[in-house]
């Protein structure tokens, strides 16, 4: 895959940790949302069984849509998705796919930003398995699991790293919800697959911004279903609005182990700047590296528990996106963590985000916050401090 330009003028995110988040717009200073915000929902039949579910993900309680809801698993929780789908090769051949990355990927568990979702039989829910095939750059498939009672509600989607970025821009649904599907009939546990009926938006949910889909390989375009040539508008992400139902035969239980793991995510960038900002033109250069670290922790009892930490000191710099006038380089501060807990009991999703900007006349402090666990405990909430 050739290199995708740099991109010059794009409302990306937040500096750092906040991985695949929704950027904060400049008006935006505090909110906090709590368990009692219930969105509109849909019921679908699953294996004989109803569900009602917001068919939707989102970064926040209660906020705007993000991923639409596209696989339900109906009879398994997501420790046996994940054992399931970290028991098998990389090779799918056998289903029309080629043996070059990433479609020869394995999967392994994924850093990326905490989500939420809801079903009647949960309240809120968080994303507390995140798995990807491939690696985190430059191309993955990546899949967020939600529970739902005795059902696991998902958001699996093909991405590309945004370079010099921790962001990723989807650029299917459908293909990702393929490639999963045919991994479960591959581990041999698939005992039937349907079809829900129209949930999201068709034939097209999101877009694929013409910076990003101009630095696609005309093999990828056709991949996805998109136009051959350049394109000067938002490409739209081909959905049918419908999810897959996947019945497994038998729930695999997962295999104790302890996993570790440590990478880095280089930034240059130029950006608007993404808090505390003072008018259209106030974007910031972008630099530096924030580390990862991630542990992943499958107990002998069946109890799953992940945490990935992220910090880092990055150079921002001001520039006028019009003149290319530069100002004087600060510093920023970036600690985001994320904490995952499943148990036959209970499952929590945690993360806590701070990114602080360092240097007058530019201080700012962002702390955001998001926690859904059983009962009243699912709270939301960001504040921004401009000095």
């Amino acid at each position: 895959m050739r290199k995708i330009p740099t991109l010059h003028a794009l409302a990306l995110a937040v500096l750092a940790g906040c991985v695949d988040q929704e950027p904060l717009s400049p008006d935006r200073r505090a909110f906090s949302v709590a368990e009692a915000v219930v969105p509109p929902t849909v019921a679908v039949t699953a294996a004989g069984q109803q569900l009602t579910f917001w068919p939707y993900t989102s970064a926040t309680i209660g906020g705007p849509e993000s991923d639409p809801i596209n696989v339900v698993f109906a009879n398994s929780d997501a420790r046996g998705v994940r054992a399931a789908l970290l028991s098998l090769d990389g090779n799918r051949t056998a289903f029309g796919m080629p043996n070059t990355p990433p479609f020869n990927c394995t999967w392994k568990d994924a850093v990326g930003g905490a989500q939420d979702s809801y079903a009647d039989a949960e309240g809120w829910t968080g994303s507390a398995v995140q798995l990807e095939c491939g690696d985190y750059a430059p191309m993955r498939f990546h899949v967020r699991l939600f529970p739902a009672g005795s059902a696991t509600l998902g958001n699996v989607h093909f991405e590309v790293i945004v370079p010099g970025t921790n962001q990723h821009a989807v650029l299917s649904w459908e293909l990702a919800e393929k490639l999963l599907t045919a991994d479960l009939a591959r581990s041999g546990l698939l005992a039937g697959v349907t079809q829900t009926q129209s949930i999201n938006p068709a034939p097209t949910f999101q877009g694929i911004i013409p910076q990003i889909y101009n630095g696609l390989p005309p093999a990828l375009r056709f991949l996805i279903g998109g136009p051959a040539g350049n394109v000067s508008t938002p490409v739209g992400i081909q959905t049918d609005g419908r999810a897959t139902v996947i019945t497994l035969s038998a729930t695999p239980q997962q295999q104790p182990g302890l996993v570790q793991r440590e990478f880095a995510i280089p930034f240059d960038q130029i950006i608007p700047k993404p808090f505390c900002s003072t008018g259209p033109l106030d974007y910031l250069r972008v630099q530096g590296t924030v580390n990862v670290k991630q542990t992943i922790n499958a107990t002998p009892s069946g109890n799953y528990m992940s945490m990935y930490h992220a910090s880092g000191s990055l150079d921002l710099t001001p520039i006028n996106p019009l003149t290319g006038e530069v100002g004087e380089t600060f510093r920023a501060q970036v600690n985001d963590i994320y904490r995952n807990l499943i148990t036959d009991q209970v499952t929590q999703t945690s993360n806590l985000s701070l990114q602080v900007m360092i240097g007058q006349p530019f201080n700012g402090v962002l702390h955001a916050s998001l926690h859904v666990g059983p009962g009243e405990s699912s709270v939301s909430s960001v504040d921004v401090k401009c000095n």
